[in-house]
């Protein structure tokens, strides 16, 4: 394979770029770069790792373009479109490229919208509408809304990733749709550019003119003459999204597209996949905020009593305030109670070992009246023979928390390990409710009958079923979901339904819709095509002319794919396995047949789902939220790793300059082991980068000076006053960023000439720790030895005031050196080094863990290395035994005070009378270790710790040190944590990571302080 090219093709480089882009292509591809790169402001994007990771989106395809476009503005989108017009190159429009059917990809030009062309351009409160350009996400709209009390409600659970645009060339659905209809309901406008050139506003047909007016004639000749077919063949559901929307003008849906029975011609773009028209803008109707919301969740035994009820619970909804009925199935109810961020959340909904869930949920003005409809249907339930079957929900809180989790609904059931997958094809199937329990039981059958089980959750509400049945497309998947599917399109045939119902036809539906409508009215959508798209230009091989769903050449998983075979330099057996459909157990780690030992199939985990597409308080994916760069994103970076595994970028695999970009900015957060559905862990994935691109290039000066510092920090602080004299004196700052590459602009961390292991402090002994009645270890780390040893004396006293006797870890033969966890090394790739290190830490204290004794450390990414990269070094039951006693201080004192075994310390703790603000270092909020934080600041007479809602530091161990980090660095910090620090001068600012409190030092010229100083504040106040 050709050298992977640049990264991005600079305005500055445009005359190289055809020689660049064609030597490692074709022509076409060079003259289209040097096009786009010469006469736009956007990104031109044209390595084999950018197309590659623009080859898939959420669903099981993988088709590679001929180069990816970032607009700047909507301006350089039409001149894209141009130069591609001249070129004849395809056009493949995409927002958060989440599509469930293969819509975003495609052999043409992918042009994202989502990073740039993403403005509200217009909200008009009083007509209730907002105009915004397509690249602009849901969540990101409705949170600009909220200040007028509106929002855009067709509230899709991809709300945090999903654009606009992309939503309405799927005409997505939502939770809410049985309140407030589809994306087609919902639009009012929108002005679009055909293939022509030629930019177009489509609204109202009795008010259109010009070429819209002649269009929209067409189309309703079309639609008249059909009138006998449409009537005969249209499936008369309210999801139905196949095809396109030729019954504005007969309409056939459920709930009328226009409230007074106009025709508006912007409806014959939504849904159309942007296969008509590229968007400019969109004019979208609002709806006022409910008011209040209530939320009962009712359990069932099993999961043909749940789909039968549905169409009685839809009856208490006559008066509006019904806005959704949600069913949550025993797999995926099983798998989030694996998932240790929703673990919690879902245990509050439960009653006993329900088979499903219904969660039903009313909205409107009067809390009073809505508090009936619970009673209402708590009395329906029992009525159908489930008395004592609802959990009820009033409280705003503990709503919010379980629809998130039921939004991440899909994505979780794609948690399953091994090759076996929840597969969307007949994704979103809807039938009449009446006949929702026996098409669900049939479908049950026919998976039953190719060995193989579904995992289900639907819209109950509208007979909307998302059930994915669990295929292994690598082996005989394709032929099976071909079977499948023709027997599932018969179940949908008999009950009168629609075989796309949500998430649009793509690749995977597209040749269902000559099935679903007859041949004379497929002719006709032919022909719309032709009238919009006479170049065929935009999307192509999209509604008309598809393809087979089951083109294996289409597919991320062909029969070719292969796997570089390699030794990671981790553990990843867990993930090497192989599952049975049928029952989703999985054979023994090790088994799977993974010629990367199980490291491949960890990163194909991601499904492309684009969780981590988000802005929200969460801690993922702090380098996306600063650059909004595909390849910065936690999907961007598993695309690249399983191409590089499977060597689609060439034979270096891991090594490859092209994985070296992506994880750049990898900060190693493990935001994405915690918050990524399917728990893709690239913290750890790096780990196995840096291992494998150390062995390929050397160690730098600057990766031996970090990894080792364990080794000769008890020396260098010997040193200390002539080493700190490199952050007085500006020369020296100079040099070492020339010399070492860390930033002039950061001071670095103090060393103390008299650090913890010499000040005395009177530790117990092995001896005396065996035979105490409240046994602790500390745990110090290097860090909080020789730079911050005030937090480790801080945490000595604090747990011998508690009455805990505490002995200070140390070696059981002494060499006067102290125990190291091993972090620094697997941050500079030295693996071999974190072992040993790892392995004299687990001799010393697996004995004491053994006997139930909690080890207990201060700095989170080391403590918690013992819950995290241990238990992946080869230690076996030693590193559990040692991961289950590891505790941070704050984790270890909350757990106790639950017990009441604090009251000592708490008759001791005396108030501070100041406020408190706590950042969370990023590996506590991994491992949900904040609540403990603030729990035991709470011990604090009177005090109120508030936490500071935001992602990563931008510190990150090193990372911000570096010179050709730094201002990244800030970025990230100045999202939410240096803003927040700032605005509170009188607080106490918390934060237990030792490179979040220099980042708090450097950013905000505050001085943090680790939770156990402000305990023994409160000790001596």
């Amino acid at each position: 394979m050709n050298a992977p090219l640049p990264l991005e093709i600079a305005r500055e480089a445009a005359g190289n770029a055809y020689d660049t882009v064609s030597q490692a292509s074709n022509e076409v591809a060079g003259r289209l770069a040097q096009r786009l790169a010469a006469e736009t402001q956007g990104e031109v994007l044209f390595s084999p790792a950018d197309r590659g990771r623009y080859a898939t989106d959420a669903s099981i395809y993988q088709v590679v373009p001929v180069g990816v476009f970032v607009p700047k503005s909507a301006e350089d989108a039409r001149i894209a479109l141009d130069i591609c017009r001249d070129l004849k190159v395809p056009v493949v429009p995409r927002g958060g490229g989440t599509s469930q059917c293969g819509q975003t990809v495609g052999a043409g030009l992918v042009i994202d919208f989502s990073k740039h062309v993403r403005k509200v351009l217009e909200v008009d409160a009083a007509q209730r509408t907002a105009t915004v350009e397509p690249g602009i996400v849901l969540d990101h709209l409705n949170a600009h809304l909220k200040k007028t009390g509106l929002w855009y409600p067709v509230d899709v659970s991809t709300a945090a990733q999903a654009t606009l645009g992309g939503m309405a060339g799927n005409n997505s659905c939502g939770s809410r749709s049985i309140a407030y209809g589809n994306m087609v309901h919902n639009v009012l406008g929108a002005q679009a550019w055909t293939s022509d050139g030629q930019l177009h506003t489509f609204g109202r047909f009795d008010e259109a003119g010009g070429a819209v007016r002649a269009l929209g004639e067409r189309v309703r000749d079309l639609a008249l003459a059909l009138a006998p077919e449409i009537e005969a063949n249209w499936p008369k559901v309210l999801r139905r999204v196949a095809g396109y929307n030729l019954d504005v003008f007969h309409n056939q849906n459920e709930k009328p597209y226009t409230k007074d029975g106009s025709v508006n011609l912007a409806h014959l773009l939504v849904g159309s996949e942007g296969t008509l028209a590229l968007t400019r803008s969109l004019k979208l109707q609002l709806s006022e905020l409910p008011r209040h919301k209530v939320l009962g969740v009712v359990n069932f035994p099993t999961f043909y009593q749940a789909m039968d009820s549905a169409q009685h619970i839809v009856k208490l909804g006559t008066d509006g305030t019904l806005t959704a009925v949600e069913l949550v199935d025993r797999t995926m109810i099983d798998l989030s109670l694996q998932n240790p961020a929703f673990a919690p959340t879902v245990r509050t909904a439960l009653i006993g070992r329900p088979d499903a869930l219904l969660l039903v949920e009313f909205a409107g003005a009067d809390k009073a009246a809505l508090a009936r409809k619970l009673s209402e249907l708590e009395q329906l339930m029992g009525d159908l023979g489930l008395p004592g079957s609802v959990v009820l929900m009033s409280d705003e809180a503990p709503q919010k928390n379980l629809w998130e989790v039921r939004k991440a609904g899909l994505n979780i059931m794609m948690s399953l390990k091994g090759d076996g997958k929840p597969v969307s094809f007949i994704e979103d199937c809807a039938v009449p409710l009446q006949h929702l329990a026996e098409y669900t039981d049939a479908l049950t059958q026919v998976f039953r009958k190719h060995g193989t089980k579904g995992t289900w959750y639907a819209h109950a509400s509208v007979g909307t079923l998302h059930v994915r049945p669990i295929l292994d497309m690598r082996r005989n998947g394709a032929p099976e979901m071909r079977a499948i599917a023709e027997e599932a399109s018969a179940l949908v045939r008999k009950y009168k339904g629609a075989y796309s119902g949500e998430h649009g036809d793509g690749l995977c539906r597209g040749e269902w819709i000559r099935w679903q409508f007859g041949p004379k009215i497929d002719d006709a959508f032919r022909e719309i095509k032709r009238m919009f798209d006479p170049l065929d230009l935009l999307s192509p091989r999209r509604i008309i002319d598809p393809p087979r769903m089951d083109d294996t050449r289409l597919m991320r998983f062909p029969p070719t794919y292969k796997v570089i075979p390699l030794q990671p330099a981790l553990d990843w057996s867990a993930w090497d396995v192989q599952n049975d459909p049928a029952t989703e157990k999985t054979t023994a780690p090790g088994t799977g047949g993974d010629q990367a030992k199980g490291l491949a199939k960890a990163v194909e985990m991601c499904n492309n789902n684009g969780h981590c597409r988000k802005f929200d308080a969460g801690t993922m994916c702090p380098s996306y939220r600063v650059t909004r760069d595909e390849k910065h994103l936690t999907r961007g970076r598993a695309n690249t790793l399983r191409l590089a595994l499977s060597g689609q970028l060439g034979p270096d695999g891991l090594a490859s300059e092209d994985v070296r970009e992506a994880l750049e900015l990898c900060v190693s957060c493990k935001g994405c082991k915690r918050d990524c559905p399917t728990g893709v862990d690239m913290a750890r994935m790096k780990i196995e980068f840096l291992a494998a691109d150390r062995r390929k290039n050397g160690f730098s000066l600057k990766d031996r000076l970090i990894g080792r510092l364990p080794d000769y920090a008890a020396t260098a602080s010997r040193f200390a006053g002539l080493l700190n004299l490199r952050n007085r004196v500006p020369l020296l700052a100079k040099l070492g960023e020339k010399f070492l590459g860390l930033s002039a602009q950061r001071s670095l961390p103090e060393w103390e000439s008299c650090h913890f292991f010499q000040a005395g402090v009177p530790g117990a002994s092995r001896e005396e720790l065996l035979a105490a009645q409240r046994p602790v270890v500390l745990f110090v780390d290097t860090f909080n030895a020789f730079f911050e040893s005030a937090n480790a004396k801080a945490a000595f006293h604090v747990l011998a005031a508690a009455g805990y006797t505490v002995h200070i870890a140390s070696k059981e033969t002494g060499d006067g050196k102290h125990l190291c966890c091993g972090r620094t090394y697997l941050a500079s790739g030295m693996v071999d080094e974190a072992r040993a290190k790892a392995t004299e830490l687990v001799d010393a204290l697996h004995p004491l863990a053994a006997k139930g004794i909690p080890v207990v450390g201060l700095e989170p990414s080391c403590l918690l290395s013992l819950r995290d990269e241990f238990t992946a070094m080869g230690f076996g039951e030693r590193a559990r035994v040692l991961a289950g006693q590891a505790l941070l201080l704050e984790e270890f004192l909350a757990r106790e005070a639950a017990a009441g075994r604090l009251e000592e310390l708490r008759g001791k703790l005396k108030p501070l009378d100041k406020p408190i603000l706590v950042h969370g270092h990023c590996h506590q909020k991994a491992f949900g270790a904040i609540s403990p934080v603030l729990d035991v600041l709470k011990l604090v007479p009177g005090a109120q710790p508030q936490l500071i809602e935001s992602s990563c530091c931008g510190m990150a161990g090193s990372f911000g040190y570096e010179a050709k980090h730094h201002a990244v660095s800030m970025q990230m910090a100045e999202l939410s944590l240096l803003p927040a620090v700032r605005s509170a001068p009188d607080a106490l600012v918390v934060a237990d990571g030792t490179s979040c409190r220099h980042q708090i030092h450097d950013g905000a010229q505050r001085q943090a302080l680790h939770a156990a100083v402000v305990l023994e504040m409160a000790l001596r106040a």
